[in-house]
């Protein structure tokens, strides 16, 4: 098997994105910036696509490098993880001890206050449990995503009308067409830490956005849920706006979703 890193960035350079964030496998990179170019270049054995772009937006970045990829594995990340040396080994070898997988969500070390999941052993994930993965966790069959047509929203994260989001729809859409996602207790990388693009505290947008969010990953459920994220996170959330109030707000994204 091969594999690929599917990276997107913001106004960064390729060359020096590469060994900072030591990539040691195939890549491509999207560079979000002010113009349209593309280079090419042999890394250490390992070819690199570089394409900038003058389009802003994360879903339309992953989407740019999603249907270019051409080799067995795909890997999501983002210009702020630091591979571990051997990831591409360890990615490759979980797929062939789980061959019946067609994507492994793998973990990827963040600081504490920005965590949303670990995996402590290995596990099937469905539609119920899915909206904690971030889409750096994210190693996926490349055929699979092609043959059924699987993208990133436009809609959902930075450079995007709505807030973060578009992993979790990505992932509840591989599981809709069939795809079978598995956890492992792998770590690939780690997370530099750096200014959020979309996150500027719990305000209103915050509650609206999540609204939307929970609209189209949750269907019939979205209240319920949305009602259950609020009271969990009630002491880290609600400060300056009121559960009432946030409630309210989510309920208010959720029927400008379905208008």
């Amino acid at each position: 098997m091969t594999l690929q890193l599917l990276v997107s960035a913001v106004q960064k350079e390729p060359r020096e994105l590469v060994r900072r964030m030591q990539i040691e496998s195939d890549a491509i990179l999207i560079i979000q910036c002010g113009e349209n170019s593309y280079e090419e270049w042999e890394e250490n054995g390992h070819t690199i696509y570089a394409y900038r772009f003058r389009e802003r937006g994360v879903g339309l970045s992953r989407n740019n490098a999603l249907m270019r990829a051409d080799r067995d594995i795909s890997v999501f990340s983002d210009e702020d993880i630091v591979y571990t040396e051997g990831y591409e080994q360890k990615i490759l070898a979980e797929f062939e001890k789980y061959p019946a997988a067609d994507m492994l969500l793998f973990n990827v070390d963040v600081c504490e206050e920005r965590r949303t999941y670990h995996n402590d052993s290995f596990g099937r994930v469905r539609q119920y449990n899915c909206g904690r993965y971030p889409a750096y966790s994210f190693a996926v069959r490349t055929k699979k995503l092609h043959q059924k047509n699987i993208a990133f929203s436009l809609l959902f994260g930075g450079g995007a009308k709505y807030s973060n989001g578009e992993d979790s729809l990505f992932i509840r859409d591989c599981i809709r067409k069939g795809l079978k996602v598995y956890k492992v207790p792998v770590t690939i990388g780690q997370e530099v830490p750096r200014p959020s693009t979309w996150f500027h505290g719990y305000d209103e947008k915050f509650f609206f956005d999540r609204g939307v969010l929970y609209y189209h990953l949750y269907g019939s459920l979205k209240k319920p849920l949305a009602l259950r994220f609020l009271l969990k996170n009630k002491s880290q959330m609600c400060g300056e706006i009121s559960l009432k109030r946030a409630y309210a707000l989510m309920k208010q994204g959720m029927r400008e979703a379905a208008e």
